[in-house]
């Protein structure tokens, strides 16, 4: 069972997707919110680094986005040369480059940019510059995998890329081209802006919450909408109505006097799930640290105590433990490297369950998640892709 709550109020917009009656994602609007990652902007490099292989470019912002020679150099592997080139060779103070944010500012670091654009839509993201077909891994049907490749060879034109997104996944070819259609016509229009564009502009930012919700959270899997502002409410269902035309009894009006947040215990866990220290349901708990670099998680006893030997009181944590943080990592929105300090266990068959648990519960997760593995310390390795 699969809930979107949408509680709107002046000041702010928010959203929370529920499984089975739990929290797992949360996302929130203010009214001049501007979303930075994947909006595209004309911009013009301030400073060449050799020595870090990087240049600095203004795109309006308050700090320079940072640009990596890797997010210059072709985005096709076979098309780039054998040995990297220097940065000046590919970039120049006073230059124009046509950038879209990968990484939003954080802290003291302005936002990363990237010369290789990419458009998610419905049921792919547009690569205008790629020249390569990507499937999403959560796609495990040979069969439908090589429909969905065939598919896409067929309607691409020359130096065009897609990735097909897990909701392609059993979509008609019609379906599919329409998306494929409406992108290239959004990519041929920010061209078209780039042409008299002064730099720095911006030339397309991505969608706002609710179009963004409807395009990337509300699924066939998704059982319910419910929304507490009636002229919210309408424009969800003309949204729904043109992309899922079976969706009309899904989407409810909520209006009653409790908040709609508190009538399905989202609230509370909001409260709970974002604090420093976790308590798990056995007892055990979790401490949570972000630094800029890395998010450490701690994995501990707390008060649970075991009934057999330590050896399986600590596998009892762990395995909880490993359930639970792909579901905070989601609901926190954690991203970038994540180290896992786990209770320290003898058997390699304990160790690869607690592996299998954590494994098993990432795959609910929309954002590419990748389990490294132990370190030499004892510790699991894990990434979470970044906006």
């Amino acid at each position: 069972m699969k809930q979107l709550i949408i509680h709107c109020a002046p000041e702010l917009t928010q959203a929370a997707l529920l499984e089975e009656g739990r929290l797992v994602e949360y996302d929130s609007q203010y009214p001049l919110d501007s979303q930075r990652a994947g909006s595209i902007y004309m911009g013009r490099i301030v400073n060449v680094l050799p020595g870090m292989q990087a240049a600095f470019v203004d795109i309006g912002l308050a700090k320079n986005a940072f640009l990596y020679i890797d997010d210059l150099l072709p985005v096709h592997l076979d098309k780039q040369p054998k040995i990297k080139p220097s940065i000046t060779e590919l970039a120049e103070v006073g230059q124009l480059l046509m950038v879209q944010v990968s990484k939003d500012p954080q802290g003291t670091k302005g936002a990363r940019v990237t010369t290789h654009v990419s458009i998610p839509g419905r049921w792919i993201v547009y690569m205008p510059g790629a020249d390569y077909i990507a499937i999403s891994r959560k796609i495990d049907l040979e069969a439908e995998r090589q429909r969905l490749k065939q598919l896409a060879e067929g309607n691409l034109l020359p130096g065009e890329g897609v990735i097909l997104r897990t909701g392609s996944l059993g979509q008609s070819e019609e379906a599919i081209r329409d998306d494929l259609q409406n992108l290239r016509e959004l990519w041929q229009m920010i061209q078209s802006k780039a042409q008299g564009a002064e730099a720095p502009a911006q030339l397309y930012q991505d969608l706002d919450l609710l179009p963004r919700l409807a395009r990337d959270v509300i699924t066939s899997e998704v059982n319910e909408v419910w929304l507490n502002d009636s002229k919210v409410f309408e424009e969800m269902r003309q949204l729904l109505r043109k992309q899922h035309p079976s969706w009309r009894g899904r989407i409810a009006f909520y209006d009653r006097k409790t908040p709609l947040f508190d009538q399905f215990g989202v609230t509370e866990e909001l409260n709970v799930s974002f604090r420093r220290k976790i308590w798990l349901p056995s007892g055990g708990y979790l401490i949570i640290d972000q630094t800029e670099a890395l998010t450490v998680i701690d994995v501990n006893t707390g008060r649970y105590t075991g009934s057999i030997n330590l050896e399986q009181t600590v596998t009892d944590i762990n395995r909880e433990a490993a359930s639970e943080i792909p579901r905070l990592l989601r609901l926190r929105n954690i991203r970038g490297i994540i180290i896992v300090d786990f209770i320290d266990m003898i058997s390699e068959v304990n160790r690869a369950a607690v592996m299998e648990n954590i494994t098993q519960a990432v795959r609910k997760d929309r954002s590419k998640t990748i389990i490294v593995g132990w370190t030499k310390l004892g510790l699991l390795e894990m990434t979470r892709k970044r906006k």
